[in-house]
């Protein structure tokens, strides 16, 4: 079938009167049964046909992810379930609007730096540069700093373990983020705590994601989790005991009587 010049397409999925196909793979006789989730979600998100490293490291990221208990998220699902337990997918969808540049999708501003320091002529200066700028600016470097996990993120220095012991990786974007770390400590005059963000900003650069679906793989991980909180949220409710909280920490500052 020959399709007009301009005219839009998909290539994700179409379907007959007896079949369906996600992109050319049959679904019924050869994904389902055959292939796992993280496959399929590869093979749809990539558009090839992923390796078991990208396997690996993609279970991985998706695990660290998943959970971080009562994050602004968290609490906000758990609130809208308790104003509207009728929509479970509403309280999930709510939660997932806080995946963002400060929590939990900050993989992809610290990923746009990395690309930035794989294609310099010099990446260390570019690194220091980097580091510079932000130190001046007194902006936090995205994937750095954490207020609970010091003096390391011990996510962090796992996924970068896993991901040291895959020879198939080239490793561009590990080294361009050793070089960042080295240059915001040296910027900084102390270690500063590399998050798991930005590792996992480097691994999933490493398997060929682009910066800018990075956060795509937060919000499919961040979804699993939510639904694990509704789930505790109807065996044992704290939505109104957080409304009770807040309303009773932060007082009215008026002349309202």
């Amino acid at each position: 079938m020959t399709t007009p010049a301009g005219t839009p397409v998909t290539r994700l999925c179409t379907h007959t009167l007896t079949s369906l196909h996600y992109r050319d793979a049959n679904l019924v006789d050869e994904l389902m049964g055959q292939k796992t989730f993280t496959e399929v979600m590869l093979m749809q998100i990539l558009n090839r046909k992923p390796r078991g490293v990208d396997l690996r490291i993609t279970d991985a990221v998706l695990i660290v992810l998943m959970e971080h208990g009562l994050t602004p998220s968290a609490i906000t699902t758990r609130l809208i379930y308790m104003s509207a337990p009728e929509n479970l997918q509403g309280a999930v969808a709510a939660g997932l609007m806080a995946v963002g540049s400060s929590f939990v999708g900050t993989m992809e501003n610290c990923s746009r730096l990395l690309d930035r320091i794989a294609a310099a002529a010099d990446p260390e200066a570019e690194a220091t540069a980097i580091a510079l700028e932000h130190k001046n600016l007194k902006k936090p470097v995205p994937g750095f700093g954490h207020h609970l996990h010091k003096p390391v993120d011990p996510r962090a220095y796992k996924l970068l373990e896993l991901a040291r012991a895959e020879p198939e990786l080239a490793g561009d974007k590990i080294r361009a983020l050793e070089q960042l770390s080295a240059a915001v400590d040296a910027a900084a005059g102390r270690a500063i705590t590399l998050n798991a963000t930005g590792a996992v900003a480097a691994l999933l650069g490493e398997i060929g994601v682009a910066t800018g679906v990075m956060r795509g793989f937060a919000v499919i991980s961040r979804a699993a989790g939510l639904v694990a909180h509704i789930v505790e949220e109807q065996q044992c409710p704290s939505g109104r005991f957080i409304w009770d909280t807040v309303e009773q920490a932060i007082p009215f500052d008026g002349t309202a009587t």
